[in-house]
């Protein structure tokens, strides 16, 4: 591998740790089509690298989260075992249904669901007086000073909508996280904040078991692995941190702009 790609490759790590730990996303769904595109590295080798990357943003976002009570620890590992049953059932999918059509699905899901987000933004810094619902939880929001209670309504919903993450996370190699924090917000009645911590908290472990894969079939290049995840590391602490300090509502508008973001690229990729 040419060295002097190097600084490009920690570069772009670190813009995609920081939407990554900002958001709960991962960052792989950014990464890898810079990596791909960009870099004209080979897709399984970028998927890879993309993967480690998503471990390594999970490792700083949920040490940075737990030390900062926003993790939802039980819902958290709920909604993972879910997760981690739709990757299994990805194949069975992909049997039934087309790359494209799946592409084409999402994308308009996704166009759907940013365009909600932004309609029901209004009111989101507001505290909640009675949590409602199961996995009661509460946080400190630094930006406001306010301490959020809350409880999570709707869980059997969000462990379907898991497994859908899972799946589409195997099929399409996208973060599970691009649907579970809207499903948190919008239907559990979570917080943006505590949203975002509990993705950034459970993505890590289902890149993990991918990442064994990965590695038994020499996918995982030294030169290309180490300082892209470098990057990404340090933008998931800056990511993190800058998350502490927007509004909930600020939150939400970046993170509805990235999902139409996402949602055009399937479409004209």
């Amino acid at each position: 591998m040419d060295l002097s790609l190097t600084p490009f490759l920690i570069l772009g790590g670190i813009v995609t740790g920081t939407i990554g730990g900002m958001l709960g996303l991962g960052g792989g769904v950014f990464l890898v089509p810079f990596l791909v595109i960009a870099l004209n590295l080979p897709m399984h080798q970028a998927i890879a690298t993309s993967i480690l990357a998503v471990i390594a943003t999970s490792s700083a976002g949920a040490a940075l989260n737990l030390e900062r009570e926003m993790v939802n620890i039980r819902l958290g590992m709920m909604l993972e075992t879910a997760t981690v049953a739709g990757a299994i059932l990805g194949g069975v999918t992909a049997n039934y249904l087309s790359g494209d059509t799946l592409r084409y699905m999402f994308a308009l899901l996704l166009l759907i669901v940013s365009g909600f987000m932004f309609w029901r933004n209004r009111g989101a810094d507001e505290p909640a007086v009675v949590p409602v619902g199961a996995y009661v939880a509460s946080f400190r929001d630094e930006s406001s000073g306010q301490e959020m209670v809350y409880g999570v309504r709707r869980v059997p919903l969000l462990m379907g909508i898991s497994v859908v993450a899972g799946n589409v996370s195997g099929l399409l190699g996208i973060g599970g996280g691009i649907f579970k924090v809207p499903a948190m917000t919008m239907l559990g009645g979570i917080p943006m904040k505590a949203a975002t911590a509990t993705s950034n908290f459970m993505i890590g472990v289902t890149a993990a078991a991918s990442a064994f894969i990965y590695f038994a079939h020499g996918h995982m290049q030294p030169y290309i692995v180490a300082p892209t995840t470098l990057g990404v590391l340090g933008g998931s602490f800056l990511g993190v941190r800058l998350s502490r300090k927007l509004r909930s509502s600020s939150l939400t508008i970046i993170f509805a702009t990235f999902l139409l973001l996402i949602a055009l690229q399937l479409l004209f990729r």
